[in-house]
């Protein structure tokens, strides 16, 4: 059995492209379905993103299973071709393929390293593979160690503590000046996307009202229904002021928009509370003077982006450690896979002493003529116990020495001593085995929804 995954991100292919083979949740369940359809697909999981579409599976032969997905995502819609979608496809089998599921799942192959969400896109895109009975055993193991690896990477290093955007560096540094942003009133003054994003992220933090300005009232409206807050006619700025703890300045205006009288008449009615200010147009729409005013906070959007690179940088830093901690999950997870190879030889060595077993014990029932049921019981499970004793150490031996680099040559000895002749074995046999005999690789529950 081969793992592999195909698959197109945003560094290989557009956003218009990676549109065209997205599937809605609603229609996994047919995908899949046409997917596992494929001739040698043994078990399959599509993952699709924003910013990727992957399709993870289990497959006979790589080369084979590789042109099978190719046809499946260039079938996935008609206004696709080959010539369209090949060129901006990745490939990884194996270890490979292995290490690029943990790497994603930790977001360590993210547009921006250290975003949460994909964590919790890797758990749906698993979730609907159980749901529609697409994965087994190889990929349960896979994709739950994956989940497990994202998981702790988030938990044991800071990769996503740092703010790398500049509306989420603003208020990052406005927890800095209000430890609790709950009780706070945001003054948006103007409509700039950034400023926009800002206070969306303000709000996410559940800030306790936003105010919205603009010269054109009815954008001002518009803007307040979004937020849930309330327009302010722009006549009012400045009578405002003082009434709020964070302004968020976003105009397109060519010169000052708050001057370094209004703030310090907002300071002295605001009995020299703090105020947060923050600046996101060029030019300037807050005086730089500002600055000079006790307890006003102003930030602008170099003071912003300097920020941000500091926090680039102290994510990088985070993301080699998580690098580190993700090549060693891989190593474990590929030892267990090619542990899997000895499998078909196992199954088979144990079906051959079975078989010769029970042949046995039937000649020796035919020769002592009539036992009880206590006396036949007590026959068999001697036998049982022979066999199982002398399998123990092959069995064992077979699956260490699969993992190691000499492992084919073990398997085919084996083959060879006891004169197997192996056949597909199903997923509950590998299921089995793993059981009796334990893998060296825990077998994390799936988490919990935590966000994702």
């Amino acid at each position: 059995m081969n793992i592999i995954v195909l698959g197109l991100n945003h560094r290989t292919a557009s956003v218009e492209l990676r549109e065209l083979l997205a599937i809605q949740d609603s229609r996994m369940g047919e995908a899949l379905g046409r997917l596992m359809a494929y001739s040698g697909i043994k078990e399959a999981m599509y993952l699709g993103t924003c910013n990727r579409v992957e399709v993870y599976a289990v497959v006979e032969n790589g080369e084979w299973g590789f042109r099978q997905l190719e046809d499946f995502l260039v079938s996935t819609h008609f206004s696709l071709s080959s010539e369209d979608l090949l060129p901006h496809l990745y490939r990884y089998s194996e270890d490979e393929a292995i290490a690029h599921l943990f790497r994603v799942s930790a977001s360590l192959d993210s547009m921006v390293v250290g975003e949460p969400q994909v964590l919790g896109q890797v758990k749906e895109a698993y979730e609907l593979a159980l749901t529609h009975r697409s994965s087994g055993v190889i990929l349960n193991k896979v994709v739950k160690k994956a989940i497990s690896v994202g998981k702790s990477v988030r938990t044991n290093t800071r990769i996503g503590e740092y703010a790398v955007s500049v509306s989420y560096a603003a208020v990052e540094l406005a927890k800095k000046v209000f430890s609790n942003l709950k009780q706070r009133v945001v003054l948006l003054v103007g409509a700039g996307e950034m400023g926009k994003l800002a206070a969306q992220h303000l709000v996410n933090q559940g800030v306790k009202e936003v105010l919205i300005t603009n010269r054109n009232h009815h954008r001002a409206f518009a803007l307040a229904e979004r937020f849930h807050g309330q327009a302010v006619p722009y006549e009012q700025l400045r009578s405002t002021l003082p009434k709020v703890d964070i302004v968020i300045c976003a105009t397109g205006a060519p010169h000052y928009v708050i001057t370094k009288d209004d703030i310090e008449m907002a300071v002295y009615h605001r009995m020299n509370r703090p105020m947060f200010l923050i600046d996101i147009t060029v030019p300037r729409n807050i005086d730089p003077a500002v600055k000079d005013v006790d307890n006003a906070y102003v930030f602008d959007i170099d003071d912003l982006k300097a920020h941000v690179g500091h926090n680039q940088e102290e994510r990088l830093k985070e993301a080699e450690t998580a690098e580190s901690m993700v090549r060693e999950e891989v190593g474990s997870m590929v030892a267990w896979v090619r542990g899997l190879e000895a499998t078909p030889t196992i199954v088979a060595l144990r079906k051959k002493a079975e078989e010769i077993k029970r042949g046995e014990l039937e000649k020796v029932f035919g020769r002592l003529g009539e036992l009880s049921p206590k006396e036949r019981a007590a026959i068999e499970g001697l036998a049982s116990a022979i066999v199982n004793k002398l399998l123990h150490g092959p069995v064992v031996t077979l699956k260490t020495e699969a993992q190691s680099q000499n492992g084919f040559a073990f398997i085919e000895a084996a083959r060879r001593f006891f004169e197997l002749r192996e056949r597909e074995i199903h997923s509950e046999e590998v299921q089995l085995l793993e059981d009796e005999t334990g893998d060296g690789v825990s077998g994390e529950p799936l988490p919990q929804k935590d966000g994702m």
